[in-house]
């Protein structure tokens, strides 16, 4: 049993919009959402900026009270997955809960609750720390929580690769509508990294950049000054369902979800394979199982994340699977725009993908200004581009040598999508 797989719900909590069309206005026209870290004292650290929520209301989606027992994963998470519910129109009280999944990544958790906690323990003993602690910290909280809100019985669980987990949770989804385990699907990421715990950890690794003083100007993928990634934060929730299940109760199609990669670089912790080989293979893998070639595919948008050894492999192996073809593929980071998400950034990015085929339009790169010799391709550098998508690859590579990609098309009612 294989079934064709559509999108039909989107939601979003982003560093440049809470909600998708705002998102994606600020995508359009290039802005940043990177600024100083206002949410703990970064006085200490070398790097002092990161792509913050902004006016995120948790009152809007859960009460007060239990807000304030739950960490911004969950929070966010919840929006995002009020906005993809209700932007699908879907009926729940027509809907079969045994069949509708919830698949939610995190490649963190709740890193601020734990840290806040750990606080209370030390300084006041461990009677004070609070029993929701571990149900709050663990990074499969955010897909039981969400499908308690709406009675979701269906595949329940997290996706954890640290920076693919969003990309894989939204492929598990999509295998799994395939196989029919399940018709309908909230899946996606929800992260929440900016932590003093988090900031020095990434800080010690010199993973992220320290250029503080241009702040929405330092996530800069692709380009010559490119120093570390800037961490971000939010959520990115998608509805997928069978195709029958969204013909039958008359929903929207956004777009239809054809192809998934996933692969291993087996080759060190944090680095990624020198030859691009893992990145190349799941780019691969995607476009295989979609039917197509790397000749179809119009956009990509890549992992790119601003560090010298992403982008410089990530371009190698776009390159040595397109070949000739990579002249005419538009490629950008929107992370240039929202800073790297971590665990949400894959399904964040998907949501950008849709709107990319919706609209015929590849979002740009911002702050390219001295093209990497090493980084050749078409980063769409500054601007958004106006062009025919039909097809469109998303990359995630996390920690661990996970690779991930995902190709989403613009829906034809017909079987042919090449």
């Amino acid at each position: 049993m294989s079934r064709r797989v559509v999108v039909t719900g989107l939601g979003v909590i982003s560093p440049v919009g809470n909600d998708v069309q705002s998102f994606w206005n600020a995508l359009c026209a290039g802005v940043s959402g990177i600024g100083k870290v206002q949410q703990f004292d970064v006085s200490a650290y070398p790097t002092q900026i990161a792509g913050e929520v902004k006016g995120f209301d948790p009152a809007k989606y859960v009460e007060a009270k239990e807000a304030k027992r739950m960490d911004k994963v969950i929070l966010y998470a919840l929006g995002a997955a009020h906005e993809a519910m209700t932007s699908s129109g879907i009926d729940l009280e027509r809907t079969d809960p045994t069949r509708f999944g919830t698949i939610i990544g995190s490649g963190i958790g709740g890193l601020r609750f734990l840290e806040d906690e750990h606080t209370k323990q030390v300084q006041r003993g461990p009677s004070r720390v609070s029993p929701f602690m571990i149900p709050m910290m663990i990074p499969d909280m955010s897909a039981g929580r969400v499908s308690i809100s709406y009675g979701l019985k269906g595949p329940n669980y997290a996706v954890v690769s640290a920076c693919a987990s969003g990309t894989h949770a939204i492929g598990d989804a999509w295998m799994m509508i395939k196989a029919g385990m399940m018709d309908v699907a909230l899946c996606g990421g929800s992260e929440s990294p900016v932590t003093p715990l988090s900031f020095a950890g990434f800080c010690n690794m010199k993973a992220l950049s320290t250029r503080n003083d241009i702040g929405g100007r330092a996530s800069c993928p692709f380009d010559r000054k490119r120093d570390g990634f800037v961490m971000g934060e939010g959520a990115g929730i998608i509805i997928l369902e069978s195709l029958e299940h969204a013909q039958k109760r008359g929903a929207t199609i956004l777009a239809e979800l054809t192809g998934y990669g996933a692969t291993g670089d087996a080759y060190h912790l944090s680095a990624p394979d020198p030859e691009g080989d893992g990145a190349r293979r799941a780019m691969e893998m995607a476009i295989r199982s979609a039917g197509l070639t790397a000749a179809d595919i119009d956009y990509i948008n890549a992992h790119g994340t601003s560090t010298q050894l992403n982008d410089k492999l990530e371009s190698m192996a776009i390159q040595k699977l397109f070949g000739d073809a990579v002249s005419r593929v538009s490629i950008s980071s929107t992370k240039s725009m929202t800073g790297h998400l971590l665990g949400a950034s894959g399904a964040v990015e998907f949501i950008a993908s849709v709107m990319a085929l919706r609209d015929g339009v590849a979002p740009p790169t911002i702050n390219y200004e001295d093209p990497d010799p090493e980084c050749p391709l078409n980063y769409t550098p500054n601007t958004a581009v106006k062009k025919q998508i039909r097809h469109v690859l998303s990359n995630s590579f996390g920690f661990g040598g996970h690779n991930a990609s995902l190709l989403v098309s613009r829906y034809e009612p017909s079987e042919k999508n090449g």
